[in-house]
């Protein structure tokens, strides 16, 4: 068997230890200062994203349009904070939260490959492996490895089994940085210097992964906090005092192993895409204070620090140890990296005049939460040199216009939604239900039509912005993931309890909020009855029609069966759907639909959905089908919306009467 660069957590102690006759590192007595720069989610933003903000004194309180972020101007902030951190002769990591892929249509376009060249450029020390750096296969993930400078962590992976991985450069449970003043170098257990302070940064990675990246391959993952106090004991015992997890767990996640784990310094995380820091002042909602103190079990503390989403900001942290290593003060703020350009209105067509500019310039000046950044000239022009021309290219024809930015968000209630939360998952999910029931579709499937859309929060990957919207926009961004519709047959009870079960789990801020139904075809509202814990739906209908055409709504019955379309991976019960799972666990009456040779729908007959362990598996009847085959294209959810919108919307806007009612009780 060979070798794994990852093993287990039973192992992690043992890995690379000295002997019992070595000398064990004794750290320096006394004090330690260093800063931390971080980002994570950055879901291959490698340009700027648009966005606006607005302040009550500013512009007589209309919006500021403009844009924030790209990797160029993530590198000039990041090499600003070094160039600091030299002249004061003070030690420095810049590290990555994890989810580095997917999101945009680079990473569509190139798989990796343009993230690992990008992030090379980056002067990264390290990252967390996210959830989203297993979107692909692990060959890809291992060529993505191999070609990295900096090491990519998760002490919680065991990849022994996996041939693809077992014996990836680049992949660590943890890495050692040992710091004089400003200058570092990486070093292991064998070669602890005598003479400096040694920085432990530990990647920590979800447990539940298989459940979330059905891709994962033969790679095991062992529970958070217990893996995570095994390795901090480890470390200790060689010495080594100042420790720092690098995760992507989400806030609530990251606050549970500080409550329950003794001896991490600092968290800096990734995968809830919170936005630490107040934000009020541009217009946008009250985030979690920046640089989170939480006690730990035997009276220490744990300094936790994340930094939003899409490379829009960078997180900078100052950190001070005192002379037993332990968190002394630490202290620091996420900083919105925006463009010099703004502008009157969403179009960017009509540019804010000078009095209005200077004024605009003068409120960043006077803020430290916002910045304009210069974009680093050489990697810009990699980029556009490199990978922009085909990625203008790939965008293809214009299917309608969207006159009003649509906003998503996962959940309702958050990120300054209302009740009914995301504008444009209901609109993909009318989609779907559009083309499931078109002729050749109903043919291939033998149903004679679909009821109802679901469609998982997470899926969808972004809002729309005002403007013409390209084909590209659907398929290369919004809904990337190349998945294919799966058209079911289930009872109303399976309906319900797939519903009343993602709903209650996602009122719980630890719970990945991908995972929240949004529907087309019918309509659902869920009262919470004891906060975070559980609900009710007061409203479970089904649309119909009267003989004149009129829409009706029917209460959902629970014997009888209805016809539902959705991806196969929502299908399969991913993203803990359980009880789309257990409805499919013996028989299902499934088909799962492609496109072959661009013209003919192809329906693949799905026998039952198979476990095992946290991995999900359908069995098809005769065979599955083949998406590297030239002859088949898969992601006929995207190709479903496209052709809706293009067939049935001259003019895209959020529906008037929206079909999903989350009802919260007040929070504390």
């Amino acid at each position: 068997m060979k070798k794994s660069l990852l093993v287990t957590a039973v192992a992690l102690g043992l890995a690379g230890c000295n002997s019992s006759s070595d000398p064990v590192y004794v750290a320096p007595d006394e004090s330690f200062d260093m800063s931390i720069a971080h980002v994570n989610d950055t879901h291959s933003s490698f340009d700027e994203v648009k966005s606006s903000f607005m302040n009550d004194y500013l512009l007589q309180g209309k919006p500021v349009y403009t844009s924030f972020g790209g990797h160029p101007r993530l590198l000039e902030a990041a090499n600003f904070y070094r160039e600091q951190a030299e002249e004061q002769d003070r030690s420095m990591l810049f590290l990555h939260g994890g989810d580095a892929w997917q999101g945009s249509a680079y990473f569509k376009l190139n798989k990796g490959q343009m993230n690992a060249d990008i992030l090379s450029r980056m002067g990264l020390d390290a990252m967390a492996m996210g959830n989203h750096e297993f979107d692909l296969d692990n060959a890809t993930l291992a060529s993505f490895l191999n070609k990295v400078n900096f090491p990519v962590l998760g002490a919680n992976m065991d990849v022994s089994a996996d041939s693809d991985l077992n014996n990836a450069k680049n992949l660590h449970p943890y890495a050692l940085f040992a710091f004089d003043g400003n200058e570092k170098e990486r070093v292991s257990l064998n070669n602890l210097p005598s003479d400096k302070h040694v920085v432990a940064v530990v990647g920590v990675v979800l447990e539940d992964m298989p459940s979330i990246s059905p891709e994962v391959g033969d790679v095991s993952f062992s529970a958070e906090v217990s893996t995570t106090q095994k390795v901090v004991n480890d470390l200790k015992a060689k010495g080594i005092n100042k420790i720092i997890l690098l995760t992507h767990l989400g806030l609530e996640r990251d606050i549970n192993i500080a409550k329950n784990v003794n001896g991490v310094d600092v968290i800096v995380g990734g995968h809830s895409h919170t936005f630490m820091g107040d934000f009020t002042e541009l217009g946008w909602a009250n985030n979690p204070e920046y640089a989170q103190l939480v006690s730990n079990p035997d009276g220490g503390v744990t300094c936790i620090v994340q930094a939003g989403e899409k490379a829009q900001a960078i997180g900078h942290a100052n950190v001070q140890f005192d002379e037993q290593g332990n968190i002394a003060t630490c202290s620091g703020g996420n900083t919105l990296l925006s463009s010099d350009k703004f502008y009157n209105d969403a179009t960017r067509e009509d540019a804010l005049d000078t009095g209005d500019e200077w004024a605009v310039q003068g409120f960043i000046a006077a803020h430290d939460f916002i910045e304009i950044t210069d974009e680093d000239a050489d990697l810009r022009s990699h980029i556009d040199e490199n990978y922009k021309p085909e990625l203008e290219e790939a965008y293809g024809d214009m299917i309608t216009y969207v006159p009003q930015e649509l906003v998503h968000e996962r959940r309702p209630n958050d990120g300054g939604t209302d009740e009914h939360g995301s504008q444009v998952a209901p609109l993909v999910g009318e989609g779907w239900l559009y083309w499931a029931n078109q002729k050749d579709v109903l043919e291939a499937t033998g149903f004679s039509k679909v009821d109802i859309a679901l469609v998982g929060a997470g899926g969808v990957r972004n809002s729309l912005e005002q403007g013409d919207l390209l084909e590209g926009h659907i398929s290369l961004e919004l809904l990337p993931f190349s998945n294919y519709l799966s058209i079911v047959e289930l009872s109303g009870s399976d309906i319900r309890n797939l519903i009343e079960s993602t709903v209650t789990t996602s009122l719980k801020d630890s719970e990945h909020m991908g995972k929240f139904p949004y529907v087309a075809g019918m309509r659902y509202t869920f009262d919470e009855t004891i906060a975070e814990e559980s609900g009710e739906l007061s409203v479970f209908q089904v649309q119909t029609f009267s003989s004149d055409g009129e829409i009706e709504w029917v209460n959902i019955d629970d014997d009888q069966n209805y016809v539902v379309t959705t991806t196969n991976y929502n299908a399969n019960g991913n993203d803990n759907w359980d009880a789309m799972y257990e409805a499919q666990a013996n028989s299902a009456n499934r088909y799962d639909v492609v496109i072959k040779n661009d013209t003919s729908v192809e329906a693949y007959k799905v026998e039952r959905v198979e476990k095992d362990g946290d991995s999900l598996k359908a069995i098809y009847t005769e065979s599955a089908p083949d998406c590297d085959s030239e002859a088949l294209t898969c992601n006929t959810d995207a190709l479903a919306v496209i052709e809706y919108f293009d067939a049935e919307k001259d003019v895209l806007e959020a529906q008037d009467e929206p079909l999903v009612t989350l009802n919260l009780l007040e929070r504390d």
